[in-house]
């Protein structure tokens, strides 16, 4: 999902490589054991990172779009995810087992208040997560916005995008009877938690080839054979989460919500040919929200490495930590 091209890189906006002054394993109760890592200035400003998906992780990429001298980055990997234990586990995961774990680290690491980041899912989280527990959020700072609903989930796996990519919705379709096709998630579902090792993973790689292809306004479509542990987990995790409307009360609650943190302030780094995350959602999202700027990156679409978001984000995070 982080694969780009074009003239600049990525890189050459990101900070220098820096490595972690804690990692540690954290109980959070129901069998499960989350990956934590801490690195910058261990009396900086903190940030919490909240990786995509569901069913992604944390990379040393994430540290990188954090001045290391100013903040304190805490990087995690959600329940089933990453070195998270136990690996692509469905169990006691939902939505709302992801905020208390969030709550519980903040406890844990003694913060009083932070800065939340995250794309992707990683800001469908952090905007539940700011919804449940506004005190402690003292900026959301947001990237290819996804609000989990159902006219989301039905654009990206109802053929929406694959009007724009025939070909690539074709192969990931091929793989299903046309009886079955109506629902692509259910469909997914019965094969990604069949009990067979071999058509899970076969199906799991299918599922992540087919998010992977469109992440980047450059792609020409082209899917890639993703390792077959971490597809697993990927495919598993993010069905299980889309199956079940992320585990929300109601279509549209994050949308209908936003009062209740109208007062924080908030930035949206949005990529204007995003076709996984569609920029309309991001729109509609600033319209309740009173105290959030929508920055449109023009020649971009959903990966956090694409080089305008991830110059966009880099300044974005200088200017917060400056106090501005």
């Amino acid at each position: 999902m982080d694969k780009f091209s074009g003239q600049k890189s990525a890189v050459q906006y990101l900070y220098p490589p820096i490595e972690p002054f804690d990692r540690r394993m954290l109980d959070v109760g129901d069998g499960h054991e989350i990956y934590i890592e801490q690195s910058g200035s261990k009396d900086g400003l903190p940030v919490v990172v909240l990786h995509g998906g569901p069913g992604g992780g944390c990379s040393p990429a994430m540290r990188r779009y954090f001045d290391p001298n100013v903040y304190r980055i805490i990087l995690f990997d959600q329940r089933g995810c990453g070195r998270s234990k136990p690996h692509a586990s469905v169990e006691a995961n939902t939505t709302w087992h992801l905020v208390a774990d969030i709550e519980r680290i903040r406890e844990t690491l003694k913060i009083d208040e932070w800065i939340v980041f995250g794309g992707s899912w990683g800001a469908t989280l952090a905007l539940i997560y700011a919804q449940a527990h506004p005190g402690p959020v003292r900026h959301l700072a947001l990237r290819g916005v996804f609000t989990m609903t159902r006219a989301e989930l039905d654009w990206f796996y109802g053929g929406g995008a694959g009007r724009f990519w025939p070909e690539t919705w074709a192969r990931f379709c091929e793989l299903i009877p046309e009886d079955e096709r109506d629902d692509m998630i259910a469909a997914y579902h019965r094969r990604l938690f069949s009990g067979n090792r071999t058509e899970e993973i076969r199906h799991a790689k299918a599922w992540s080839a087919w998010e992977n292809a469109l992440a980047t306004v450059h792609s020409n479509g082209a899917t890639i054979d993703s390792p077959a542990e971490y597809a697993h987990a990927f495919a598993r995790l993010e069905n299980h989460y889309f199956i079940n409307g992320g585990f929300l009360e109601r279509d549209g609650q994050i949308h209908e919500d936003m009062p209740k943190i109208a007062h924080i302030p908030g930035t949206i780094v949005q990529g204007r040919y995003d076709m996984i995350c569609p920029p309309a959602s991001a729109w509609r999202l600033v319209q309740n929200w009173p105290n959030a700027s929508l920055r449109m990156i023009p020649v971009a679409g959903h990966a956090l490495s694409e080089p305008g978001i991830s110059a966009e984000l880099v300044k974005v995070m200088d200017r917060l930590g400056r106090g501005a």
